[in-house]
């Protein structure tokens, strides 16, 4: 996981490295665990969420796990390098996360839900690492899609900071900004634990609940 070469310093978009027009990998078309579709189009009414957490192989899992959700795909995002490969994310060279792209039925499960899932699953205090995983690319971010979900996502993360302080824990650093470009990882991460069910999850939250459901207002 490049643990040692990872960097914990965002690279300045001049430094970043240039990328490539087209991924220089075929990218799969269906879920290996549910056979929906990973890329657009998705099913009518479904809406899009993009979520990093950490190493993209548990979160993934996580989502597609999730009552409700549609289908997952991992890939890089949050930088400046078009179309990246897993070792240039890893060189810290790209400013992107690893994150999961989440689409779901709003119907089955709203984007509070998914917070809520997102915040309780890992540490959101830790800055550019999660656990032993450091670097830039295991940052904690939400990538919203819309105004109605950054001011969800505005308001379930300062309930839980608050939460979160309450328990001894320091102050959430969940950066929250519009998706940019999502570039889909290679085919040998998508859906990783179900291809390699023993493999590495390095994900583990706090034990503090996120306080959707309890009272706190979303919407």
């Amino acid at each position: 996981m490049f643990f040692s070469r990872a960097k914990s310093t965002m690279v300045a978009p001049e430094d970043a490295l240039p990328g490539r027009d087209q991924p220089p990998f075929t990218v799969p078309t269906r879920h290996a665990v549910n056979g929906q579709p990973i890329q657009p189009p998705f099913p009518e009414g479904s809406e899009t969420a993009v979520f990093a957490l950490g190493c993209f192989w548990g979160a993934e899992r996580i989502f597609w796990q999730t009552p409700g959700v549609i289908t997952t795909a991992v890939g890089y995002t949050g930088g400046y390098t078009p179309n990246p490969t897993y070792e240039e994310a890893c060189s810290g060279r790209t400013g992107h996360a690893e994150a999961v792209l989440v689409v779901f039925d709003p119907e089955r499960v709203s984007y509070a839900d998914l917070l809520k899932t997102f915040f309780e699953e890992h540490n959101p205090t830790q800055g550019m690492r999660q656990g032993n995983d450091a670097g830039t690319q295991y940052r904690s971010a939400i990538y919203t899609t819309s105004d109605a979900q950054r001011q969800t996502a505005d308001r379930v993360l300062a309930a839980y900071d608050e939460r979160l302080r309450a328990s001894g824990h320091s102050a959430i650093t969940t950066q929250v900004e519009a998706a940019g470009p999502f570039y889909y990882a290679e085919d040998y991460h998508q859906q990783y634990l179900h291809k390699i069910p023993n493999g590495y999850c390095g994900l583990e939250g706090t034990g503090v609940s996120c306080p959707i459901g309890l009272g706190v207002a979303v919407q």
